[in-house]
């Protein structure tokens, strides 16, 4: 089994030089973030994740968590791990001063959950839907849902969900039957049924905080219909301490492919006469409250497309390294190393280039996230957040597709060990499997990124983003070198891919709008594509300053050369995809019916 190391060294570049770690500090708030800090952080998280979470990671997912009397145990060595968690401080990071968090910005944060889903995906998730309905709760909670719930919370002595799905309903939220009848005290008796609740029920902390979708009586139909409870595991007294057992119990766990450690919850409330709970925000309003959930959810489902990616790399390349077996090409008489052979090489950079390029977006678009909420310039606020507005499908898709594909390179570099369980191989690939499922499908994120994001605005943040990455081409252009040649000419393609995809969507979506959405998901793979290649150019040009300034440190050298990659093996894609948006279409909605 290989170890996780975080990889500190891209994290601080992209972090420094790439979102602009420096200019985020200076926005109201966030003045502490200085470069040492975060270094500081982010060396004590790469300790944690390597030295507590990683070793528990494959024997979490062979022992799995366990369901019995409407209560559940997680494995060995989580609850340990998850109060060392707590008592260090992490799960606070980013949570608001006020209610006891450390304030830090996101783009920090994303750095961080990266290590923990890397080392650990399974016993990350916790922290990631407690970290959601913090933020629910502080926009839309009342004064005295934020004082009873969010200062334990934010610091991980009670932990959150989010439940939304029913058995009927799948996506589709307007379907819940879920109902919340009023008592006449202020409080609601919720019945209902949830199904796919992420740590629904788990046995590390005293309290589980659940917001809860469901119906008032003569609520309207459909999704104007729906409000938010929270509804905690036990009531909490107006001292804070713990009280009665509310009627909210996991009645099952699901079985699954993978993140075997996480427990996956049904859940029941209401079976012994009604389950109470609070109404977050204004009746009929709560999809929207959600919305605030989902949203952070989806970035970070899309972290960990990344941070899995990251994992079957490192672990992929231990093994090549190790493993002796067929003669080179050329050159040798004796079994060599299989990182020896083309295809392996292939492969691992591919891997490689794929990771680095998924990094250099997601923290990108968190640091966009970060001036959307903290700059004082109103006109900057509207433009980051435009920007973190298309972008969040993408990085919750493409990385989350990009890191399932990692993950399947990662076990054919492995042969036939990979689809041995010890090896370790497979675990990455069957907890990567889930990722494009999380918080809406591929097809989900594709709609919203050609509906929402780009037709509803005529395009205006779509080609935003396309002047920006021409002004990153241009830059390249004046570079010389075949390195910065073909980095150039791929990502003038590649916008140029871009940009009459877009202009296909903007046309044809009011008119044509099947044919548009058969090619959703190619959209959201050239935009992640293109807009990944584009970030690693910018790396490329900044590795380029360094190494032009007098820096002999490798790290740069290296770096030019993964773009390179990136631009003739991963860029390549692009024409094929928008001939495919622009041109497929319509051949997909004439299919006739018996083809099915």
């Amino acid at each position: 089994m290989s170890h996780y190391n975080a990889p500190l060294k891209d994290m601080q570049f992209v972090l420094n030089e790439l979102a602009g770690l420096a200019e985020v500090a200076q926005l109201p708030g966030y003045e502490e973030a200085t470069p040492d800090m975060v270094e500081a952080i982010l060396d004590e998280a790469g300790k944690f994740a390597g030295g507590v979470l990683a070793p528990i990671n494959f024997s979490g997912d062979q022992e799995g968590a366990k369901w019995a009397n409407k209560s559940v145990t997680v494995p060995k060595g989580f609850k340990e791990a998850y109060q060392q968690f707590v008592d260090n401080g992490w799960n606070a990071l980013s949570g608001n001063p006020e209610h006891g968090g450390q304030g830090l910005p996101k783009v920090v944060s994303a750095a961080v959950q990266e290590m923990w889903k890397a080392s650990n995906m399974a016993f990350s998730l916790c922290p990631l839907l407690t970290l959601g309905a913090v933020e629910a709760l502080e926009l839309c909670g009342t004064p005295e849902q934020k004082e009873m719930y969010l200062p334990k919370m934010i610091s991980g002595e009670w932990t959150g969900t989010m439940n939304l799905t029913e058995p009927q309903a799948g996506s589709d939220l307007a379907a819940i039957r879920s109902r919340a009848e009023p008592v006449g005290d202020g409080t609601y008796k919720i019945f209902g049924n949830k199904i796919f609740i992420t740590y629904g029920d788990h046995d590390m902390t005293a309290n589980t905080i659940h917001l809860v979708l469901a119906r008032t009586p003569g609520a309207p139909e459909g999704v104007k219909g729906i409000s938010l409870f929270v509804v905690p595991k036990f009531m909490v007294n107006k001292d804070g301490s713990l009280g009665a057992r509310n009627d909210a119990y996991c009645v099952s766990i699901e079985h699954k492919l993978g993140i075997h450690a996480s427990p996956t919850c049904v859940m029941a409330y209401g079976d012994k006469g009604g389950a109470i709970g609070t109404l977050v925000g204004k009746e009929n309003e709560g999809l929207k409250y959600m919305f605030v959930m989902m949203n952070a959810a989806r970035f970070a489902v899309g972290l960990e497309g990344l941070a899995l990616s990251e994992r079957a790399y490192q672990h992929a390349v231990a093994y090549a390294r190790d493993r002796v077996q067929g003669r080179a090409i050329e050159g040798s008489a004796s079994g060599v190393a299989i990182i020896k052979h083309p295809d392996i090489r292939r492969m691992l950079m591919t891997m490689r280039a794929n990771t680095e390029a998924m990094r250099a977006l997601a923290y990108s678009v968190a640091s966009a996230h970060d001036a959307a909420v903290r700059h004082p310039d109103a006109a900057e606020r509207a433009k980051n957040q435009a920007f973190v507005d298309l972008m969040i499908p993408v990085v919750k898709g493409w990385c989350t597709e990009t890191g399932n594909e990692m993950a399947y390179l990662g076990v054919q570099i492995h042969g036939g060990m990979g689809f041995i369980e010890e090896t370790g191989a497979a675990q990455f690939l069957r907890d990567a499997r889930i990722t494009t499922i999380y918080e809406g499908t591929t097809g989900i994120q594709a709609n919203d990124l050609i509906g929402r994001k780009i037709a509803r605005e005529g395009g205006a943040t779509l080609k935003a983003v396309i002047a920006l990455m021409q002004q990153t081409q241009a830059a390249v252009a004046k570079q010389s070198g075949a390195e910065f040649v073909a980095i150039g000419k791929a990502l003038a393609t590649g916008i140029d891919a871009v940009s009459r995809a877009g202009d296909y969507i903007v046309a044809n979506f009011g008119s044509d709008v099947r044919a548009v959405a058969a090619g959703a998901v190619p959209f959201l793979r050239l935009m992640g594509i293109v807009t990944g290649g584009w970030a690693l150019a910018r790396g490329a040009l900044v590795a380029q300053g360094k190494i032009a300034a007098g820096d002999a440190d490798p790290f740069y050298a290296a770096k030019i050369v993964t773009t390179r990659y990136y631009a003739d093996h991963v860029m390549a894609a692009a024409p094929g995809l928008t001939q495919e948006i622009v041109e497929g279409g319509a051949s997909t909605m004439a299919l006739p019916e018996v083809m099915f």
